[in-house]
């Protein structure tokens, strides 16, 4: 069998809800696929049940309750006691302690990373704190949260050593970006875009991100879009399900702000010295070059188990649990 037949054959036999390990558990019992090749069999049942419901498939439902989602048959819906389940899941909240614990703006930048990985760009954070005159407030208008990189790379080796030569300029593109947690009201849109537009004024492309953005404010970020050219991205908590909601507009480099700021803070000096150095290199050290590069870079999600547990331990929304 595959994946998907195993799980759909074992909850059609089962008349109740299981958690993906025990749904892992029957399909080993049954011999239904042969894992010899798998190492985590059990991520693989996550991340397989988690597209049914994310593709609304309406074979596979889900409940939560007290041992965390619990999968069943569409089929046996309305003999399954689902109300049972989620007022025992409700008594278990009730006994909880409450917390104001929430995720801290930083925490963001690995959701962004992980996102802007599979857009094949490389991005870095740059740590205000690490640069001269740090605790300057004026130091904030200046400073990218993260800067990003996309390398244009053209298919033979030929014409892309030629491009390097000619414009080098067209080899990458630089990108700015400002982080925010939340933007809600209209006098917070207008803060953080322009010092979106400030910190991004040296970039080819510059962008403003949130991961809660108030639907009332969409039509006065296009204006803002339209008129100043910083573009507005919509992080979720499942990177891969974040969107451009509007795309910066190109400027050339502005080499002079580049320059100050490679005086004042060393991970942005270092981000493009790595740059030249991965552009300039012989192809012979070209991939031991783009390594060394990739290293320094942020570090991004390598699985998707990683992310519902890594937003849980930072206090991260992570509606619906998604990815899982």
């Amino acid at each position: 069998m595959t994946i998907k037949e195993a799980l759909i054959t074992v909850l059609d036999n089962y008349n109740g809800t299981l958690t993906y390990l025990e749904v892992l558990d029957k399909i080993n019992e049954h011999q239904y696929v042969d894992w010899t090749n798998a190492k985590t069999p059990g991520d693989t049942v996550a991340a397989q049940l988690g597209r049914f419901i994310r593709h609304n498939d309406t074979r596979i439902k889900r409940v939560k309750g007290k041992r965390g989602y619990e999968y069943y048959s569409s089929k046996f819906e309305k003999e399954i006691n689902l109300s049972e389940i989620l007022k025992t899941e409700n008594l278990i909240e009730i006994k909880l302690p409450t917390t104001s614990k929430t995720y801290q703006e930083r925490h963001l930048h690995k959701l962004l990373s992980s996102y802007l990985n599979s857009q094949n760009i490389f991005s870095k954070t740059i740590f205000h704190e690490k640069s001269a005159n740090s605790k300057d407030d004026y130091q904030k208008w200046i400073h990218p949260d993260m800067i990003g990189i996309n390398f244009l790379n053209l298919q033979n080796k030929a014409s892309n050593a030629l491009m390097k030569i000619i414009n080098k300029d067209d080899a990458f593109d630089l990108i700015s970006y400002e982080i925010k947690r939340e933007i809600k009201s209209d006098y917070e849109l207008k803060k953080c875009y322009f010092q979106a537009v400030s910190n991004s004024s040296w970039a080819n492309y510059g962008y403003l991100v949130a991961f809660e953005i108030s639907k009332n404010l969409i039509s006065e970020m296009e204006r803002l879009s339209q008129s100043f050219g910083i573009g507005v991205i919509e992080l979720k908590a499942n990177p891969y399900e974040s969107k451009i909601l509007f795309v910066s507009k190109y400027r050339e480099l502005d080499f002079k702000t580049i320059d100050k700021l490679c005086e004042i803070n060393p991970d942005f000096e270092r981000f493009i010295s790595q740059t030249e150095t991965t552009l300039n290199a012989p192809e012979k050290y070209l991939k031991a070059t783009r390594k060394e590069f990739i290293d320094f870079c942020d570090k991004y999600f390598e699985k998707d188990s990683e992310i519902e547990i890594y937003c849980k331990e930072h206090n991260i929304p992570f509606e619906d649990d998604k990815n899982m």
